[in-house]
């Protein structure tokens, strides 16, 4: 219990009680039980990093590199071979899609033309393995959530050119704040006890589960890391090339920051290395100038890349000390905490770490329903597995989609469509209320429609709408 030396007695004793209930819990194994300690230890001696703001420095095009400085591909695809058969491609799959009204695995969303997540990023790996005659293999980072719902899924790629290996990230207990206590210990013994301490778990998890070790033996060198609902999150081999003939351990990708995402975490320079500056480590006084997209013109998109004999070196010496997370929830009316990390901010653990500052194409993550209709839309088509903008479209940013509670859930939205809207054209969409859309409809310009209540508002079939608000039938 190393965790426990910089503790006041209180906070000591505290922490001693809660080893000793925890080494009861049958539910998981001795790894997740010392990780756990070890995370409310350091939470406990408030090692929170803070982060002087006047050694901040912006890095440079050595440590973040601009995307078209990296060398192109090589020629002869023996080559591109070789490369491939050093990756292996990791998907973190933890998250449910509750959000958007679904049960069960996010990833198996429906996104495009019948395709879930998983259908895509299946598709485009194995297109890669045909081509090159390579044996590019994917992992799926699960969840206690997700575990038993994605080994069925993925049963029906068992006739693909592809290795598919599942494994479970930790699964932690939630700490009852007041009491200081495990809740499954309080007889929560069902999933509302427990949490995945978020994707900062996946360094660690890769060798509990015995992957890493697995993989090193095959040969791999490098790790691609990301969401599983990032459409974007493609393997592109101008940045493993990059990476394997400069021994990067560890890549970030960072894209232009737009005002849709001041609050994501940004790469500094800071006491010589390369690190990630989150909104939570942010003075109250500098949080305007965090989030000012002149200063910081970047921010993460959590496509990480990472060495995978740098990642088993930095786990086995307990190196990889990310900044810690809490996460305050309720639970049958019980305020617990949830302490996690994010794999971000190992970044300035590893040696030689970089940014690419790439193209915003490649980060095009689903998240609510309104980023659904821009992904099933004429903005984009269907290549490979990949979803690729439509080169009709001369506006660079895609357009600002609000839709109301009507259209939260997948369900409801997909039957509020009779074809989702052509909106090439399009730079903000508005719409609230009871609205149904026909099909083929046409979207230009600013558009806002507003149904009242308990009114039924209907888009005709083939309707044309250019810079109209709309807040009943008379206005179409």
């Amino acid at each position: 219990m190393a965790a426990a030396a910089a503790l006041s007695p209180s906070d000591a004793e505290k922490l001693s009680k809660l080893h000793s209930s925890v080494a009861g819990l049958d539910q998981i194994s001795e790894n997740e039980k010392t990780g756990f300690i070890n995370l409310v230890g350091r939470y406990l001696s408030g090692e929170a990093q803070h982060v002087e703001w006047s050694k901040i420095n912006t890095p440079t095009d050595k440590v973040v590199v601009p995307y078209d400085n990296l060398a192109p591909t090589p020629h002869d695809p023996s080559e591109t071979k070789k490369l491939l058969d050093k990756l292996v491609v990791l998907k973190l799959n933890g998250g449910l899609g509750t959000t958007m009204g679904c049960t069960g695995p996010k990833s198996v969303i429906e996104v495009r033309n019948g395709l879930t997540f998983l259908d895509l990023i299946v598709i485009q790996i194995e297109n890669l393995n045909s081509k090159y005659g390579c044996s590019v293999p994917l992992l799926l980072m699960n969840s206690f959530n997700t575990h038993d719902d994605t080994l069925k899924i993925v049963e029906k790629y068992s006739n693909s050119n592809i290795e598919i290996h599942t494994f479970n990230q930790s699964q932690y207990p939630r700490l009852v704040i007041d009491e200081f206590t495990a809740l499954p210990c309080r007889g929560h013994a069902g999933k509302d006890g427990w949490y995945p301490p978020g994707h900062g778990d996946v360094f660690s998890s890769l060798i509990n589960s015995g992957k890493l070790e697995a993989l090193l033996s095959q040969g791999k060198e490098y790790v691609f890391i990301a969401n599983s609902d990032n459409l974007g999150a493609t393997v592109d081999l101008k940045i493993l090339n990059h990476l394997v003939h400069n021994k990067n351990e560890y890549c970030m990708e960072v894209t232009p920051k737009t005002l849709a995402d001041v609050k994501g975490g940004t790469l500094i320079s800071y006491e010589g290395k390369v690190q990630l500056l989150e909104i939570a480590q942010v003075p109250d006084e500098h949080v305007n100038e965090f989030k000012s997209i002149e200063k910081f013109k970047i921010f993460n998109t959590n496509n990480l890349w990472a060495n995978l004999k740098a990642i088993k070196r930095l786990v086995e010496a307990d190196a990889l000390k990310m900044e810690i997370i809490p996460n305050p929830k309720e639970v049958d009316g019980i305020k617990v905490l949830q302490l996690e990390t994010a794999a971000g901010a190992a970044i300035r653990f590893f040696d030689l770490a970089i940014g690419i500052n790439v193209p915003r194409s490649r980060f095009l993550p689903v998240k609510a329903t309104s980023d659904l209709l821009l992904v099933q839309s004429d903005l984009y088509t269907l290549a490979d597995g990949s979803v690729i903008r439509n080169t009709a479209r001369a506006n660079p940013a895609n357009p600002s989609v609000e839709l109301g509670p009507e259209f939260k859930k997948v369900g409801n939205f997909l039957s509020r469509f009779k074809s989702i809207p052509s909106i090439i054209g399009l730079d903000s969409l508005k719409v609230s209320g009871d609205v149904w859309f026909g099909a083929n409809v046409t979207l230009k310009g600013k558009v806002s429609i507003t149904g009242k209540p308990g009114v039924k508002l209907e888009i005709s079939d083939g309707a044309f709408l250019e810079n109209k608000e709309i807040n009943g039938p008379d206005d179409i």
